[in-house]
């Protein structure tokens, strides 16, 4: 298989968009990414996959925190942003939480303190032991085969 096919494989598998966000000397940086998970109940850990090229990397090594902002579905628009896809400048206010930068109206703020950190292959993955969550109602803004999507209520099926 190619890295296109693999790519594309891998687009195949619909997913929230978060912006994983960091402080450092009272600099909030943050980017676009979708490969998050939680891990454990208890305690509570989630995964963050972070490419080696990606900017923000050493920024998360160097506080040891981070919070993920699941994004709403009115929220594309940010996420465009912190994806580098808009190329004007945007100034984008953070809100905090357990004083960690979080994104108003976001569907969860995850906010979490690093417990481990995994390098594998191109990307690290970082554990985060979650410090404080808020939660919104809202629509999530989901991602699927390269597209932003939404949520469509369909007829609720009942699984026998």
């Amino acid at each position: 298989m190619d890295d296109r096919q693999f790519r594309t494989a891998m687009g195949k598998f619909a997913t929230g968009v978060t912006v994983i966000a960091t402080d450092v000397d009272g600099d909030v940086h943050g980017m676009t990414a979708n490969a998050f998970m939680s891990v454990s109940l208890d305690p509570k850990l989630v995964v963050i996959s972070i490419g080696e090229k990606a900017r923000i990397l050493e920024k998360i090594k160097q506080s040891k925190t981070f919070s993920v902002n699941i994004l709403a579905a009115d929220q594309q628009e940010l996420s465009m942003i912190f994806a580098g896809q808009l190329k004007e400048h945007r100034e984008v206010i953070f809100d905090r939480l357990d004083g960690k930068p979080v994104l108003a109206g976001a569907v969860a703020q995850i906010v979490c303190e690093v417990s481990a950190e995994h390098v594998e292959g191109d990307h690290t993955l970082f554990i985060g032991r979650v410090t404080d969550i808020q939660l919104e109602d809202a629509e999530p803004l989901i991602f699927y085969s390269g597209r932003y999507r939404s949520l469509t209520e369909e007829e609720a099926v009942t699984l026998k």
